[in-house]
Order: C-alpha cells, then structure tokens, then sequence
C-alpha cells in the first residue's frame, strides 16, 4: 500500500471526495442508494421508526454511513413525495393480502 494511501471505508484519504453514495430516482421504483437495490425508505425506518444508529445500519447493509446520511437528507428533502411511495407500498401490499385471503381455500385459515 502507498503510505500516503490509507482505506477509509470504501474512500481512499486521499481523494477529495466528500460524497460516497448517491440517490438514484428512475432506475427502480423509488428513490434508493446508488448502484444498490437499498431504499431512501429502508434507511430511515431503521434509523428513525427503529433507532438503529447510522453507523449499525450502513454496516447491515455493506454501505458507507455517508450513504446512510445521505438517505436520510433525501428523505427529509423530499418528504411529500417519500410519503406517497409509502402509501403505495402500502396499497400494494394490501391489494396482496386481499388477494390471498380471496384464493384462501374454504376452511383454511392462516397461522
């Protein structure tokens, strides 16, 4: 390793990069990190609904905790819009429920 080049996470010191991770909006069907299927929303319920701390959460999902940071920001950003794509999830969800339930054979009940 050349002694001035010191791994940081995945950054090298050396660089003058200050942002690791960003948001990507159109490749998958919500805002989530960078070249990765995590999403703005599973970041901040972990950090936030469930007060995982930052740092356990990046290290969960092998990011950097800037990226986790950066979530965050987006979420608090773009609220309105991080809210509809929380009550679409919940309507598809539901939807699916609801059609479990419908194909349910008769005298099958779930555990």
């Amino acid at each position: 390793m050349t002694p001035n080049l010191m791994l940081i996470g995945r950054v090298y010191q050396d660089r003058m990069a200050t942002q690791t991770a960003g948001i990507e909006e159109e490749l998958l069907d919500e805002p989530h990190v960078a070249g990765r299927r995590v999403s703005v929303l599973q970041l901040r319920d972990r950090v936030e609904e469930l007060g995982d701390p930052p740092l356990e959460v990046a290290e969960a999902y092998d990011l950097d905790v800037a990226a986790v940071y950066q979530a965050l920001a987006y979420y608090h950003t773009h609220t309105e819009e991080m809210e509809r794509h929380r009550e679409r999830r919940e309507r598809e969800a539901e939807a699916v429920r609801e059609k479990i339930a419908a194909e349910r054979p008769e005298g099958v009940t779930p555990r």
